[in-house]
């Protein structure tokens, strides 16, 4: 009865739903990441097949496993707590504190490797840029290449944009040759048939600008917003651990 009720102090209490609502964030965090990583794959796959870097393809996929790693470890927080199992207790403490330092490697290794790829940076988006031009130049409209003319003209239009670097780069497109054409429909602000056949900028994106350099805006700007939801859940991670250790410390030995 002692031991009971020294369990279910005031402390102890409070500790509990602290966790609890902890695990509770945690898991939404983790249920995002997952969704942006299945988002990424099923929204923006078209763009990423236009891409000849397997950069962000991957990033989709480790995206989707750290979410499930994530709410998988909220599952396991809410389980030890509610149970007040001392060893849960211990191997949720564990995955957090990997969790952590993971996080912790995976951004001292992007920023050792932006610092030494910084020279060649330019060189690289100049070599995504010729190979979406190149991909549009002799993909577009070609037989058995439907899914790179589907992802070409919602890159177009989605985006705004007209070419990989600019609309003039469509001017050595064969198929654009062979059927008179300046720039494919999906370049008019207004879609219709043949509207290909006229490039005054009321009626292209001609001034807006070029398709990669759209896509490359995108792309780091939900690189910053994973940046910072990854911040906030390191954060998180820590007040987790705080208080996982003070409820370890407060629970009596269970038996296993």
């Amino acid at each position: 009865m002692e031991a009971r009720a020294q369990k279910n102090t005031c402390g102890t209490i409070c500790l509990k739903y602290l966790i609890f609502l902890f695990n509770i964030i945690f898991w939404l965090a983790g249920g995002a990441v997952l969704a942006v990583g299945v988002w990424t794959l099923v929204e923006k796959s078209d763009y990423i097949t236009l891409l000849s870097s397997s950069f962000y393809s991957a990033s989709a996929y480790i995206l989707i496993a750290a979410g499930a790693i994530v709410i998988a470890t909220g599952i396991i927080g809410c389980c030890a707590t509610l149970r007040e199992k001392k060893s849960l207790l211990i191997v949720y403490l564990c995955l957090l504190l990997c969790i952590f330092l993971l996080e912790i490697i995976a951004g001292v290794l992007a920023y050792i490797t932006y610092q030494e790829c910084f020279p060649f940076c330019y060189q690289l988006d100049e070599d995504l840029r010729q190979n979406l031009k190149t991909t549009m130049q002799q993909k577009y409209r070609h037989p058995g290449e439907e899914k790179v003319t589907e992802a070409v003209d919602k890159l177009q239009q989605e985006f705004k944009c007209c070419g990989s670097h600019n609309y003039s780069d469509w001017a050595d497109s064969v198929w654009i040759q062979q059927n008179k054409r300046v720039v494919p429909d999906s370049c008019c602000k207004t879609q219709i048939a043949l509207c290909g056949q006229r490039d005054h900028p009321s009626n292209i994106y001609k001034v807006e600008g070029g398709c990669i350099m759209k896509l490359e805006e995108f792309i780091l700007t939900q690189l910053y917003i994973l940046g910072a939801v990854g911040i906030g859940i390191a954060f998180l991670q820590l007040l987790g651990m705080m208080f996982t250790c003070c409820l370890y410390r407060n629970l009596e030995e269970d038996p296993y």
